[in-house]
């Protein structure tokens, strides 16, 4: 089981509960949620898809209003699989 890093205050909402369930996976060391930013489209749903291959991983962009946040993932798991994992796990 992997672990989520909490070191912000601040998260999209609805984020932390989702990441927890995705860090049940065997295959999924750690989640690390980042920079969180304003944007300007507009996305009612909590939406978390895969964006870019990191070194060791995989970097994620959480949306939900007008709010977008990164997220690290270090996996071994392929992208597909990842986003496999993320769309098993929404709440």
């Amino acid at each position: 089981m992997g672990r989520v890093v909490i070191t912000h205050s601040t998260y999209v909402d609805g984020l932390i509960p989702w990441l927890k369930r995705l860090a049940t996976e065997r295959r999924i060391q750690t989640i690390t949620p980042a920079v969180i930013n304003r944007v300007k489209g507009r996305s009612q749903l909590l939406q978390l898809r895969v964006s870019a291959p990191i070194r060791g991983g995989y970097k994620l962009m959480a949306r939900k209003g007008s709010m977008v946040q990164e997220v690290f993932v270090v996996t071994d798991l392929e992208e597909h699989q990842l986003q496999d994992a993320v769309d098993f796990h929404r709440p």
